[in-house]
Order: C-alpha cells, then structure tokens, then sequence
C-alpha cells in the first residue's frame, strides 16, 4: 500500500477532528430581551454582545433578540432559570411577588436622582445577587431607566385626576401606585402601548420619557407631564450552571464586558434622560412640569407605599435603607 494515500488520509481525519473541536469549544448565545432595538437599554445590550465577541476572536457569540421576538417579557426570566435561553434581561420590579427588595427602585420617591440609586443598587446588589443565586441565575450588570411621567390626553394637575383612569401597569408595585391614586390598574406590554391608547384599555401610562420614544407615543397621546419620581432598573442575568461551563476566558470576557455595560448604560441612561423629553417636544406633545400639587399627591402616596414596603421587607429592607443613609 502507497504511503501517500494514508498521509492524505490522515490529514483529512485531523482537519475534520480539529473543525470539530473547534465547533465544540465555539459559544453561541441567544439572549431574550422585551424592548424594541432603538431603546438606548437595548443599544446597549447589543454593544455588550460585541465586546464579547470581540474580547474572545468570535469563540463566544451572543444573538440578542429584541422585542419580546425571542421570549415574552414575563417568561424570561424563568427561561434563562431553567436553561431556555442562557441570558436574558428583564425588569427587576416584575419580580416583586418573590420578594420586596426587587421593588424598592420602583417605589415613589425614595432616590431623588442618578446618584441616590446608584446608592440603592450599591446598597442591594449583594441582597439581589444572594436571591437570584439560589434560583440558578447570575447577576451581569442593571441598568435604570431615566425618569419617569405621566402619559395622558388630559392635563393631569392634581392625584385626583387620575381617579378612573386606566393607567397602564406592568407590576404589582405599579398596581398598587394605580390603587392609591384611584386609578384602575391595567397591566399592558410596552408593545402593546399603542394599541391599548388606540382601543381605549388606557388612559394614561407613568414611564420614562425614553419609553415614549421608542414607541413613538405622539402617535397617540397628547401630554407628558414630568414626576420624576423613580428611576426602575432592568437587569441582565445568565443561567448560572451555563456560566460555570464557560472556560475562564469566556467568563472573564463576559464580566468584563458586563462591567462595562452597567457603566456605559448608566451613562446612557442620564443622557436620554435629558434628550428624550425634548423628543417629545419636537413631535408636537405638550411636555410640562409636574404641578406643586400633584406632587405632593404623589409624595404621599409614595409614603405609604413605603411604609407598607418596610412593613413586607423587615430587617432585610431596613439594612439596605440605612446603607443609603435612609
């Protein structure tokens, strides 16, 4: 037998054997995410995805799928829990029924700004971090959401005039807000925003002036009245059993990628909050500050959603409140 034909051989068994290491050690990622790719939130997420790929030669890749394309908004986090999807991002006040601490940043001015919640996530980064841990998922990085106002085609000067409104909700934090106002809660998708003004499900929404953008709110709403009063975080976790198989170059690549997000998106975050409103403005909403009135309104509601929330939270919540000096 010729030895030529055999070394030929050979040489096709090893390349064949090294494509197919290579595909076995190659990552491939879907990441679910709920909001529409022109949201700075998801601008963000996609530039993570790439400073993955680039920090590892194309080894890791992550597909992120906007939208609710992927995974409905309620279902991802449970998705990335059980291994559906490795990563995924999500409202962290949607998990408020597991527990008060994913609420706080939802709760009517308890931070007065970008610097107070970033003292809140500080403060409560580990608590969270401990929580989710023990449901097989990993913390990345949380990111706020600008400050937020109320959606309507009436002028809303005072709490009173919501009651009777359908104000959309989206948590059981924001149902209760709902509750106290004398609105009636009803809770919508972000995008099903448009069509639940166009069919009359709700009157009026309380989101940030970002959100309004990206939905192209003066399609079907007339005002955005400025509350400011709370900056809620979405956070970005990976199934944690799927973390632990990655080799140290590809967890090291995804933290420090996820590091650079959290900064980046927060940075992100108090630039839309300025840009957005204007946003607004250029498309023909009427934009105003929030009344004396109404906010004072809204204060008090925010009191006693507190007060109910310390209540719920015990020791666990009075710790992270003092580490804010609260």
């Amino acid at each position: 037998m010729k030895l030529e034909p055999i070394r030929m051989a050979l040489a096709a068994a090893a390349a064949s054997t090294c494509v197919l290491a290579s595909a076995a050690t190659a990552q491939s990622w879907d990441m679910a995410t709920p909001y529409p790719e022109a949201n700075f939130h998801e601008q963000n997420i996609l530039q993570f995805a790439k400073d993955v790929e680039q920090a590892t030669d194309g080894k890791f890749t992550i597909s992120v799928h906007t939208g609710n394309s992927l995974i409905p908004h309620p279902e991802i986090k449970n998705a990335v829990r059980n291994g559906t999807v490795p990563i995924g991002e999500f409202l962290l006040g949607r998990l408020a029924n597991e527990s008060p601490i994913y609420e706080l940043d939802l709760l009517p001015f308890v931070v007065d700004g970008y610097a107070e919640a970033k003292q809140m996530w500080e403060a409560s980064r580990p608590v969270i971090e401990e929580k989710l841990a023990q449901q097989n998922l990993k913390v990345l990085f949380a990111v706020p959401w600008p400050t937020n106002g109320l959606y309507s085609n009436t002028p809303l000067d005072t709490v009173e005039n919501l009651r009777g409104l359908k104000l959309r909700t989206y948590n059981a934090t924001t149902d209760r807000l709902a509750q106290l106002t004398g609105a009636v809660p009803t809770q919508v998708e972000v995008p099903d925003i448009p069509q639940a003004f166009a069919t009359g499900r709700v009157d009026a929404l309380i989101t940030s002036a970002s959100t309004g953008v990206s939905i192209s709110a003066w399609d079907f709403v007339k005002r955005y009245t400025k509350v400011n009063s709370f900056l809620g975080k979405n956070i970005v976790v990976v199934n944690a059993r799927m973390f632990d198989a990655l080799t140290k170059e590809e967890q090291d690549a995804l933290m420090q990628a996820a590091a650079q997000a959290e900064q980046r998106g927060w940075q992100l975050s108090e630039q839309n909050n300025a840009e957005a409103a204007k946003t607004l403005a250029d498309h023909q909403m009427t934009v105003a500050e929030a009344s004396p009135e109404l906010v004072e309104g809204l204060k008090k509601v925010g009191a006693e959603m507190l007060a109910e929330w310390k209540q719920r939270a015990g020791s666990e919540g009075e710790d992270i409140l003092k580490a804010m000096g609260k």
